[in-house]
């Protein structure tokens, strides 16, 4: 502090009394607890839709195929051939919280080159039931993602139809490697 800073601040301060009896000064603790609102910027670039839906009956299993799909995937999708490597669970989740689960769990799972799995979603007895809506904006969802390349029931030891099993798009890593390996055995 330089001196002219000095003299301004003692001008400023010269008619503040000190504190006579400073036991009697009780600090009240800082009131606003809650935590400042922060934007997952992940959720900004959320492309998954709400708007009017479809509801599709029970007795209707999930199912989808990108075109250019060898069937023979889907088929051994549906039988469980392939391994699951990780799972969501949206079970009794409100569906917009659902969306955003189901958003940045495609999102990790592309990002670590996973290939299979499971999204359990739950079953209703109606088809109005807050489980089969969740289940027709997952159906419409996954169609959403150009990473996902085909979804099924699942097993009944997996949830059945109550969950689905979801294909995911070989990463460019991924393809670079068998492609890699598949050239070797040609030459």
């Amino acid at each position: 502090m330089n001196l002219d800073d000095k003299s301004l601040f003692l001008d400023a301060m010269e008619d503040v009394q000190p504190l006579k009896r400073c036991n009697d000064v009780h600090w009240q603790p800082n009131r606003n607890t809650r935590k400042p609102h922060t934007l997952d910027t992940l959720q900004l670039d959320n492309f998954l839709t709400t708007g009017f839906l479809d509801v599709i009956p029970l007795d209707t299993p999930l199912e989808f195929k990108r075109e250019g799909l060898q069937t023979g995937v889907l088929d051994k999708l549906r039988q469980g051939k392939y391994s699951q490597q990780a799972s969501l669970n949206l079970l009794r989740q409100p569906v917009e919280q659902c969306r955003q689960q189901l958003f940045a769990f495609i999102h990790q799972a592309c990002a670590k080159g996973l290939r299979n799995v499971l999204i359990v979603h739950g079953k209703g007895r109606e088809d109005n039931a807050h489980a089969n809506i969740v289940r027709s904006y997952l159906a419409r969802w996954l169609t959403e993602f150009d990473d996902v390349q085909a979804f099924c029931c699942a097993l009944p030891h997996h949830g059945g139809n109550g969950a689905c099993y979801v294909a995911l798009r070989k990463s460019d890593e991924a393809r670079r490697e068998n492609w890699e390996r598949h050239a070797k055995r040609s030459r």
